[in-house]
């Protein structure tokens, strides 16, 4: 079923105006056009954050009031386990994500409900599907009562009106604009970007060049009489095929043409100007040349999730909760976190070092040392554990005295 037929009409009755924001801004964007994603580096930096965003594995978990979590089993945990929707599997549906939030820097989902009764008659919202948008013009606009609503238009030149509230919003460098990231016009500001892109596109189109001329232009045929253009086509189609005839790499000619040899010299740009404006780029999107070659360490991991992928996880975390749980759900618990089991930073090896050291004490519960791998908690999954080779150091010298009395310590 097309998302157009599930969602059309929703709130069209209403009357609509547009909304006003603080900064004086009309609150209608387009989406920024392609310039700096033609870009190979850009697309490579982009890649690669998709790539590993696409390992995470969303669950939906309630904590209770002493803070111990448990996976609920609902409707959202059986989308994300496989599907979020009909279209893509979930390492689709996050991958795409990011490719709208650093292509337009801001991204929007839709999650689709049903309102169920229970016997009670009491109503909740049971998720049927996550659908990423990626409209071409996005109106905000309120009603009557100053609810805001958000009208998107799409390249098809529908639309749609849906409520503010119900549509999940993610936005990258949000802070010119009250509501949408990127500069204060709601789109990308790529200004700076587009600089140093320029710079690094004119540099490679001059290699080209210098590449082509040393390989092409190798002398200049002199002719030493005056001669009409069909003569010297003649006498050029005879240099030529003096050349592809000369074995012996010794070309004759009679008394009316010169050779002259040119040697090309092109000035190509040093190896530590080019990794400069390559470097600009990629830093731009917080990825180092280790990451995008994927040899990294254990350290240059750490600095990649730390500085790119930790604030998408919790950035993902925090918008995707705020907009499928109702204050009250979110009250007691309930919240969508996005598990990194398969992009933690820390090698198996200095996991496993912190787990004996920490579990070992009894410091930790066995939900979280799962969390410390990145897995998601179990059930009875709160109790501690620890090893019986450590003692209480009030009874260290009981312990002692007894042992040297020949008595034991009960």
């Amino acid at each position: 079923m097309l998302l157009q037929n599930l969602i059309n009409g929703k709130e069209s009755s209403r009357q609509m105006q547009q909304a006003k924001f603080l900064d004086g801004y009309s609150p209608i964007f387009s989406q920024f056009g392609q310039n700096v994603y033609a870009s190979d580096v850009v697309q490579m930096c982009i890649d690669v954050i998709a790539t590993e965003c696409s390992k995470l594995k969303p669950k939906h978990i309630r904590t209770d009031p002493n803070g111990m979590q448990a996976t609920v089993k609902s409707g959202i945990n059986r989308l994300f386990k496989f599907a979020p929707n009909e279209l893509m599997t979930t390492r689709d549906f996050i991958e795409k994500i990011i490719w709208q939030l650093y292509t337009n820097y801001n991204a929007f989902i839709y999650p689709m409900y049903e309102i169920k009764s229970d016997s009670n008659g009491k109503k909740t919202k049971e998720y049927i599907g996550f659908y990423p948008l990626d409209p071409t013009v996005v109106t905000f606009v309120q009603d009557e009562t100053n609810k805001l609503f958000i009208e998107m238009q799409f390249a098809n030149g529908t639309k749609f009106t849906l409520a503010y509230s119900d549509v999940i919003h993610l936005r990258k460098r949000f802070s010119s604009n009250d509501i949408m990231g990127g500069g204060v016009d709601g789109q990308p500001d790529n200004a700076a970007l587009l600089k140093a892109l320029q710079i690094n596109d004119t540099v490679l189109q001059g290699l080209d060049k210098a590449i082509k001329t040393s390989l092409s232009v190798r002398g200049i045929l002199k002719i030493n009489t005056m001669l009409d253009d069909d003569s010297q086509k003649a006498e050029r189609a005879k240099f030529e095929e003096a050349i592809n005839s000369g074995s012996s790499g010794i070309i004759p000619m009679d008394l009316k043409g010169d050779y002259v040899d040119l040697k090309p010299n092109p000035k190509l740009i040093d190896r530590e100007t080019l990794e400069f404006l390559q470097n600009k780029v990629i830093h731009n999107y917080g990825v180092s040349v280790p990451i995008l070659s994927g040899d990294f360490s254990d350290e240059q991991y750490q600095a990649f999730y730390e500085k790119t992928l930790e604030p998408l996880v919790i950035s993902f975390g925090q918008a995707f909760s705020k907009t499928v749980f109702s204050p009250r759900e979110l009250e007691v618990g309930n919240e969508i976190v996005f598990y990194q089991k398969d992009m933690m930073y820390l090698s198996t090896t200095a996991k496993l070092n912190l787990l004996k050291t920490a579990g070992e004490q009894g410091i930790l519960t066995d939900n979280q040392k799962l969390a410390i791998l990145g897995y998601p908690p179990i059930p009875d999954g709160d109790k501690r554990t620890m090893s019986l080779n450590y003692i209480d150091v009030d009874l260290v010298n009981a312990y002692q005295m007894g042992k040297k009395g020949g008595n034991q310590v009960e």
